[in-house]
């Protein structure tokens, strides 16, 4: 059977409705794939941060163990300059 051109005047109506319909829907999907991606992206920096902080502690007990061992350290060589001391007896 042929088409008309009524059958192609009807026709293309109702193409643009259902490109249009699956565009719309295909949209929809979209939106749950961001939503995701999005979530994920939260997930990610929360860990980020959390990291970071615990490596901003990290270097703060470093700083104050450093610290503690120029102390340390300068009373040993203290200790080693003095005079030697005598045994009794």
């Amino acid at each position: 059977m042929f088409m008309t051109k009524q059958h192609l005047a009807m026709a293309r109506p109702i193409g643009v409705a259902i490109a249009v319909t699956l565009s719309l829907a295909a949209c929809a999907t979209y939106d749950d794939d961001f939503a995701r991606v999005n979530s994920r992206l939260d997930q990610l920096d929360s860990k980020v941060q959390n990291a970071a902080q615990s490596a901003e502690s990290a270097n703060q007990s470093a700083s104050q163990a450093n610290q503690r061992l120029d102390q340390l350290d300068a009373r040993v060589q203290k200790l080693e300059a003095a005079p030697k001391r005598q045994p009794r007896g």
